[in-house]
């Protein structure tokens, strides 16, 4: 009976932090997309005045890390190891870090996404109280709980979010014992942030489909693809970064020579097309504005060089505009709907590229459509099975043997 009772009074006690772990957090990510959404327009407004001073945007990031707080600089990697039981302790000051940095890359116009810091914020405010906390494994429980926090308040898609936390860490495995946490911090945060008037990004399939066996043929070919894409960005992300960290030893000079090239790049690429979180060509992919056959190719070396060079952000916004529009060209070439298979290049790239199964899945019923999740199942399925257990994230476990580590 006392152990009934002890395990009921720890579930409500780690349900209330969930709930108030959830408005923090949804909160943070309200103030902070919000924020992002203006730099970014401000950014378009007057691209040509900002994008000189990259270099220097990216040179005062890395003084501010180093003055402030260096441990902060591992950023997602601190959150893996403290996940992995490799570290202890997350600083306050990451989420203020994160945040800061973020807005710089985005408004001096380098090309980068938002969840990295979303799962940061969300990770280091819930480790924080979960450290508060006596309960068995608290430290982990509350890490995935914070980190679905993290990803449902700024993306609106709690259930998608829940699956990314309890995921990402180990591909191949489901650890449910934060489940209950995990679920109602996502969905607290989530409805935190839309309260607070955070945008989220919806679009409404209304395609019709017509199964035969040359529309499977195409659908199993297009998810090779996207599984194929995927895999490029994180073998390059992982290349680049081990390519300039052996080039420069020094942080500050690396980040300012490559800002310099990126600078030119961007200038050169369509003058800010692929800049900010590439919102412009999810956009583009939805509503029949055009969509270059490079458009995807150039998202994804602009990006990962990027992040490579230093600046903050994250991956996945541009994985779903470089999943939206390699879709369209598919579609183009395979004489599909467009919209449809641009919505299934969005999950797909993504999942691929994270080496996650069910998140991408859910990201595309939430928002896309539930009716339309029996192809996103499938799509993101084989997407997942041909990305050979590559992922973005270097310090993600694996409990699966790859048939190909090349």
């Amino acid at each position: 009976m006392k152990e009934f009772i002890k395990c009921y009074k720890q579930m409500i006690i780690v349900s209330l932090a969930a709930v108030i772990i959830g408005v923090i957090v949804g909160a943070i990510d309200a103030g902070f997309g919000k924020i992002l959404i203006y730099l970014g327009e401000s950014r378009s407004e007057h691209f040509m005045k900002l994008i000189f001073f990259l270099p220097l945007a990216g040179m005062l990031l890395i003084w501010i890390y180093r003055k402030v707080s260096k441990k902060a600089m591992k950023g997602m990697n601190l959150v893996f190891n403290v996940g992995h039981g490799e570290e202890d302790s997350i600083p306050l000051t990451l989420v203020p870090l994160s945040i800061i940095g973020t807005w710089m890359t985005h408004w001096f116009g380098g090309s980068a996404g938002r969840e990295g810091v979303a799962v940061q914020i969300g990770a280091t405010v819930s480790h924080y109280i979960g450290s508060r906390i006596k309960i068995e494994n608290a430290s982990r429980v509350f890490l995935v709980t914070g980190m679905a926090a993290g990803f449902a308040g700024l993306f609106g898609t709690p259930i998608a979010a829940c699956f990314f936390a309890l995921e990402v860490l180990i591909a191949g495995a489901l650890d449910y014992t934060a489940l209950l946490p995990i679920i109602i911090a996502a969905f607290s945060s989530s409805f935190t942030a839309h309260l607070l008037n955070l945008e989220k990004f919806t679009f409404k399939l209304e395609t019709k489909i017509n199964i035969d066996a040359m529309f499977i043929l195409k659908l199993v070919i297009i998810a090779v693809i996207f599984s194929f894409v995927g895999r490029i960005f994180s073998v390059f992300l992982k290349y680049a970064k081990e390519k300039l960290g052996n080039k420069f030893e020094d942080p500050i000079k690396k980040i300012f020579v490559v800002g310099i090239i990126l600078s030119i790049l961007f200038i050169i690429c369509g003058r800010g097309r692929y800049s900010g979180l590439g919102t412009n060509l999810i956009n583009a992919s939805f509503n029949g504005e055009h969509i270059y056959e490079f458009d995807w190719l150039l998202k994804i070396i602009l990006t990962v060089i990027t992040l490579a060079a230093g600046y903050q952000g994250g991956e996945v916004t541009p994985l779903f505009s470089i999943g939206c529009s390699l879709g369209v060209v598919l579609a183009n070439i395979l004489n599909m709907p467009v919209e449809f298979i641009a919505a299934l290049g969005y999950t797909a790239v993504f999942g691929s590229a994270t080496n996650t199964l069910l998140a991408p899945i859910f990201i595309g019923a939430e928002v896309f459509g539930y009716e339309y999740m029996p192809y996103f199942f499938v799509v993101c399925s084989i997407s997942y099975i041909f990305n050979g257990n590559k992922s973005i994230y270097g310090l993600q476990k694996n409990i699966i043997k790859a048939p190909n580590k090349d």
